[in-house]
């Protein structure tokens, strides 16, 4: 009979399904740590669990020092299909996989843009708030829009940016989609309009919604000029990565009347200060990075996320979901 010899560190938030994957295994023992741990917290825990073969990450940060304390780490997985917060060069310098919960939370994530396109539309927020302070008689100074016949540009389309317009075009919308890395054909195949000039995009769009990664060609790709070429009507929605809206430059184009709202999921510094300048602003929604996060998405990226880390243990690793996979070879 096998001997519990692999010690996996994972989320308290990991789902009930997930749990009963690694309980059937007796060769896995279980550790249990908070969902968002710091730096040196989490190194002093992989160091006082040793030996640690792999660990199942939310947004914990993963750099050098804690992958060097875990000698024996085979795969890091993430319960999520972001990576910016693992050093991934590290992990490929030691010939460590690591793993996304793939399309685990794409549907919610869409789902997510969505409900702050039409919140902004229909100025949920402030109706909602004149409603409560009794000032119901005040309802057309704060007339809504419709998405109907709108024109939506979607950046980005690959799990999430597929799925969101999907739902923009059942709400009847004119969708265009700029990717640089997808075909043209890919697009047009889809029944969405390619567009490859993003400013001009951009300056003809009603809403903006962003579904890319963070890397150096998209770090701050809406900045002040980028975001100056919008209508004075239009919304912007980031439900992707923080650092992909320059923050200053947006609240300074909502303040100066540039911009009519913006929907924002994720901020260049989480968990972001009460007193963040775009928080104090009612065209201004925002969620705490939860847009991937709902009770059936974690069940769904549970679930991928242990069987990544089983399929590395039985030796043959889930590749769609390695981010390196120059280590499989």
């Amino acid at each position: 009979m096998a001997t519990n010899t692999k010690k996996v560190l994972l989320p308290h938030t990991l789902g009930q399904e997930a749990r009963a994957l690694l309980d059937a295994r007796s060769d896995v023992t279980p550790i249990y740590f908070p969902h968002l741990m710091p730096n040196d917290e989490f190194l002093e825990l992989v160091k006082a669990e040793a030996p640690v073969t792999s660990w199942i990450l939310g947004p914990t940060r993963i750099s050098v020092p804690q992958i060097e304390a875990a000698e024996a780490l085979a795969v890091t997985a993430r319960l999520g299909v972001g990576y910016d917060a693992i050093d991934v060069p590290a992990h490929t310098e030691r010939g460590v996989p690591v793993m996304t919960a793939g399309l685990g939370n794409a549907p919610s994530v869409a789902e997510h843009a969505l409900f702050m396109m039409l919140s902004l539309a229909k100025n949920a927020a402030g109706l909602d708030r004149m409603v409560r302070e009794g000032r119901w008689l005040q309802r057309n100074e704060m007339m809504p829009t419709d998405l109907l016949e709108k024109r939506v540009l979607v950046v980005g389309f690959g799990r999430i940016g597929t799925r969101i317009a999907k739902r923009c075009d059942a709400m009847e919308m004119t969708v265009d989609v700029y990717d640089p890395y997808v075909d043209d054909a890919v697009i047009t195949a889809a029944g969405y309009t390619p567009v490859s000039d993003l400013d001009a995009a951009v300056a003809a769009a009603d809403f903006v919604t962003i579904h890319c990664p963070k890397t150096d060609e998209t770090r701050g790709m809406f900045d002040a000029t980028r975001i100056g070429r919008m209508k004075p009507t239009a919304c912007l929605v980031n439900t992707a990565r923080g650092g992909l809206i320059d923050e200053d430059a947006l609240h300074g184009a909502l303040t100066a009347g540039k911009l009519r709202g913006a929907g924002i999921d994720v901020l260049a510094e989480e968990p972001a200060a009460a007193d963040h300048p775009l928080f104090k602003l009612d065209s201004v929604i925002v969620s705490p990075h939860m847009a991937g996060v709902t009770t059936e998405a974690v069940d769904r990226m549970s679930v991928i996320a242990v069987r990544n880390i089983l399929s590395v243990f039985d030796g043959a690793p889930q590749a769609d979901n390695v981010i390196n996979p120059d280590v499989l070879s």
